[in-house]
């Protein structure tokens, strides 16, 4: 029981976070598994199970978050339906990709996207157009990068999909409502990936594929729980104020994968 309970843990606060943020809760939970698997999976394929693990479980935190902020009517389903096509096939393949990297390769990936982003959010960059005028190969292209980084990364896309929306003038509880929709599907592609990625791989965790089943499952049993709590705060705060939060974050976070 004490080594299940760092877990459910984890699972309270991403997927608090997760609700809050839109982002899914794999920024929180892959640098935290990164240190709870240590010992009891291979070095060489910690960053693989730690991200494989994450975006498993954000498959189940995100339909909770997403209901509740659909319920809020703050979900840009016409902006989801624009993403998904390229969006599902950029995570399934890189989460294939995943196995041709190495450990250092992944983690300074993850911790260098993160700094950037934060840089991005916390300085308020944007477009000169609106979301609404972007041409279709623009949506296609950013919906496979989106994808394939997440996937690479462990996260739900609220990383990328909110600053995108942000930067293209869409309000930030929208852009976070739409991103913890966009989440779901991400996740789906990409653990599905990851599982047929570590299926045959040789000193693999128990569990299937990449993805660490007992720590999956006590991050679920919390999540679950705590996801729309943060969506429901998400629609009470102030939006400049999320979004500066939502930037420090993302830095701490990425700082402190840099320094693993």
């Amino acid at each position: 029981m004490v080594e299940v309970v760092p877990f459910l843990l984890l699972g309270v606060f991403s997927g608090f976070i997760a609700g809050l943020l839109g982002v899914g809760g794999g920024l929180i939970m892959v640098p935290v598994l990164l240190y709870l698997l240590t010992g009891s999976v291979d070095q060489a394929i910690l960053m693989h199970t730690a991200v494989g693990t994450a975006l498993a479980a954000i498959v189940f935190t995100s339909i909770s978050s997403v209901w509740t902020h659909h319920q809020h009517g703050a979900i840009h389903w016409h902006n989801f339906r624009k993403l998904m096509p390229t969006i599902l096939l950029g995570a399934f393949s890189g989460a294939l990709l995943t196995k041709l990297m190495s450990f250092d390769f992944m983690r300074l990936f993850f911790a260098f996207f993160e700094l950037t982003v934060a840089v991005i959010m916390y300085f308020g960059f944007s477009s000169s157009a609106y979301v609404d005028s972007l041409k279709k190969r623009v949506w296609r292209v950013t919906g496979y990068i989106i994808g394939l980084v997440s996937a690479v990364v462990g996260i739900g896309g609220g990383t990328m999909t909110t600053p995108f929306l942000t930067y293209n003038k869409v309000d930030i509880k929208n852009a976070i409502a739409t991103s913890a929709a966009v989440g779901m599907p991400i996740a789906v592609a990409g653990a599905l990936g990851f599982i047929v990625a570590g299926w045959n791989v040789e000193n693999i965790a128990e569990g299937l594929g990449f993805i660490h089943t007992q720590a999956l499952i006590s991050i679920v049993a919390t999540s679950v729980l705590f996801a729309p709590l943060g969506a429901k705060v998400t629609h009470s705060v102030d939006g400049k104020k999320l979004k500066k939060f939502f930037a420090i974050f993302l830095a701490l976070l990425g700082i402190n994968v840099l320094s693993f």
